[in-house]
Order: structure tokens, then C-alpha cells, then sequence
């Protein structure tokens, strides 16, 4: 076995690693006194910045017809895949903390499954096994969010990290952070966002998945989404802070997370993942999400001086259960259908997923999972 076949499970680390950094700088950034509203405003801007001279050269000789629809179908992505999503995540994110955040938005895959049957994009299947992993993992999510977000229980005890962060002690030691204890008011709202923000994801997905079959060119579509979404963050920021200082940047935490989240939660991470999905597909990429939690709280722990308590600990598990019972529920559904309808269904899938899951990271920076798409039947949905 080459060094090929591990190149994809070292992208999708790495990425992970990323994502565990874009977490962790954004929540100092916003002890450090960053606007939330602000900082989504600079990671819409960066992204699409990056992502227009890609889609030009990219997809310049592709044919695509950006008709009224399509562009009223990106605006509704843009609208709830990047701004109301990214809002809700990063004042979630100001008030909880980067474990808590990152636990609950592994909520994605059931919300979406939830969001997804009343449109008949999704089926339960009660009576399969695939049916009852989805019900079941549905439900580990949301027993898991809940336990999360209204019970703290008691303190883990381990052992002092000796390599905290400057910010984070500065931060600790001036009161800084707004978040509160676990199981403070502060934190069951963060907390109850970070879930909000699931819901509007999985809206994004849907619209997403529409979007996809008429026009099916992700870095084009990507690009206008954040393009739009650069101007109504940007808007919303500047009413809700209008002094000059909030959006000053000089040499300091706010210009690295700025450019972080912008570079390496949406630009590195796009290819990566449209390269990953590529090689392997959309569920083995979504089967790394987990991984990330692991990460923050590794890396929260050890520069932040985050405190591991028993209800966040045991509501990840059963949210990390879920979430594997909901995808594997969903690759043996889809598998049952690809042997039914032959490799052309595979392929149309794979290309459908490329679009509504690959692009996932320029619309949020949680973990990404495996969204709602069906496979088409010759055609026809």
C-alpha cells in the first residue's frame, strides 16, 4: 500500500487540526474583546476574496446558466448556510466554550435527517435497519445536546497543562470571556445557539441540494454565496457596531483569527475536502468529524485551562454515537440503492455531494457531516 492511500486520512487530520485552531483563536479573539458580528464580517470578505479568482479559473470554460432562480436559490445559501449560521455558531461559541460548540455540531447529521422528511428528501424506513440507526442516532443527538446544555455534573479532575496560552491567562485573570461556568445561564445560551445554528445548516443543505441539480458548479455558486453573504455580514456588523475601534485590526489576536478563519476554515478547507470527497467520498470525510472535538478538547484543556465536566463528557459521547449510528445508517441506505440502480446512480450522487457537502466549510466552521441528498433514478427524482 502506498503512501497514496494514507494521503487522504492525513488531509482530513490535518484539517481537523485545522478546524481545532480556527475554534480556539476565535473564542480568544472574542475574549479579547472582537465583535463576533465583526469577525464573521472579515471571514465573509476573505473567503470571498479567495474564492472568486478560484471559480474564474477553475470553471471560466464551463457552461452554467445563472438564471433568476438560481441566484435567488444562492441568495436563501447565503442567508442561512453563511450569515444566520455563522452569527448563531460564534456568539454560541462566545458564551459556551470550544468543546461545547464543537460537541453540539455534531447534532448536524440528525437535525438535518429531522428537516429533511417533510421535504422527501429523506425516508425513516422504521422497518429497515438503516431506518431504525437513523430514529435511533436522532435521538442519542438530541438526549446528548440536551444532557450538555441543562446538566453540569461534577468537575473531572486532571492533571495542570503547563503550556497556556498568554491571551487565555489574561484573559482568565481580567474576567474576560462572558461565558460564564458550566451550567450558568451564559452557558445554556450559548449552548441553545450553537443548536440554532445546526437548524440553519441543515436548511442550507437542503436548499443546497436543490440548488445543485440546476446548477452544478460549486466554485461559481460558492463564490456568489459568500460574495452575498460578505455584504449582508458587513451590513448587519456595521448597525451593531458602529464605532471605528470595534473593527480595528493591528498585530494582535483579532488579525490572526481574522485571517485564519477566512484562509484556513474556508479556503484550505474547501479544497480539502472537494479533493477528500473525491477520492473517497462524502462519508468517509464526514466520519472524521468527531475527531475535532477530540482535538479542542485536547487543545482547550492545555492552552485555555478548560475545565472537562461529567455531563459535557457524557452528552459528546452519546452525541458521537448518534451521530456514527446516523451515518451508518445513511452509507448502508445509500449503498442498498447504489446496488439497485448501477454505477450511473453512484456517480450522479458522488457529484451531487460534491456540491451540497464538500462546500460545507464556507458556510460554517463546525464539523462537517453527511447531508440529505437522494440518488436519482435515470433522471428523475
Amino acid at each position: 500500500m502506498g503512501m497514496s492511500e494514507f494521503m487522504p486520512t492525513l488531509a482530513m487530520v490535518v484539517l481537523q487540526v485545522g478546524f481545532a485552531g480556527l475554534n480556539v483563536l476565535s473564542k480568544l479573539a472574542m475574549d479579547d474583546g472582537m465583535s463576533p458580528f465583526v469577525m464573521i464580517a472579515y471571514r465573509q470578505v476573505i473567503a470571498a476574496i479567495f474564492l472568486v479568482p478560484v471559480a474564474f479559473f477553475l470553471e471560466r470554460k464551463a457552461r452554467m446558466e445563472i438564471t433568476g432562480k438560481v441566484l435567488f436559490q444562492i441568495f436563501l445559501c447565503s442567508i442561512f448556510g453563511a450569515t444566520s449560521n455563522q452569527i448563531l455558531y460564534f456568539i454560541g461559541l462566545k458564551y459556551s466554550s470550544p468543546t461545547i460548540a464543537c460537541a453540539l455540531s455534531n447534532m448536524l447529521p440528525a437535525i438535518t435527517f429531522v428537516i429533511a422528511v417533510p421535504f422527501r428528501m429523506e425516508s425513516v424506513g422504521i422497518k429497515t435497519m438503516a431506518g431504525q440507526a437513523k430514529v435511533i442516532g436522532t435521538a442519542l443527538c438530541v438526549g446528548g445536546s440536551m444532557l450538555m446544555t441543562f446538566y453540569t455534573g461534577s468537575l473531572i479532575k486532571m492533571w495542570p497543562s503547563h503550556i497556556h496560552w498568554r491571551y487565555a491567562e489574561d484573559m482568565a485573570s481580567n474576567g474576560g470571556g462572558g461565558g460564564g461556568s458550566p451550567g450558568s445561564q451564559n452557558m445554556a445560551f450559548g449552548a441553545v445557539l450553537v443548536i440554532a445554528s445546526c437548524f440553519t445548516w441543515a436548511i442550507w443543505f437542503i436548499v443546497q441540494a436543490k440548488m445543485s441539480k440546476r446548477f452544478s458548479s460549486p466554485y461559481t455558486s460558492s463564490a456568489l454565496m459568500c460574495l452575498m453573504a460578505s455584504v449582508q455580514c458587513v451590513v448587519i456588523a456595521a448597525g451593531v457596531e458602529r464605532k471605528a475601534s470595534a473593527w480595528a485590526l493591528g498585530w494582535n489576536i483579532r488579525l490572526a483569527a481574522s485571517l485564519y478563519i477566512g484562509l484556513v476554515g474556508s479556503g484550505l478547507a474547501f479544497a480539502l475536502m472537494s479533493w477528500c470527497i473525491q477520492r473517497r467520498g462524502p462519508l468517509y470525510v464526514s466520519m472524521f468529524s468527531p475527531l475535532l472535538l477530540v482535538i479542542v478538547a485536547i487543545v482547550g484543556w492545555a492552552f485555555l485551562d478548560e475545565k472537562l465536566y461529567v455531563g459535557s463528557v457524557t452528552g459528546s459521547a452519546l452525541i458521537v454515537g448518534g451521530l456514527y449510528l446516523v451515518l451508518w445508517g445513511k452509507g448502508r441506505e445509500m449503498k442498498q440503492i447504489k446496488d439497485e440502480v448501477g454505477k450511473d446512480a453512484e456517480v450522479e450522487y458522488e457529484e451531487e455531494a460534491i456540491a451540497a457537502i464538500g462546500l460545507t466549510m464556507l458556510a460554517s466552521p463546525p464539523p462537517v457531516s453527511a447531508s440529505p441528498l437522494r440518488v436519482t433514478r435515470h433522471g428523475q427524482p
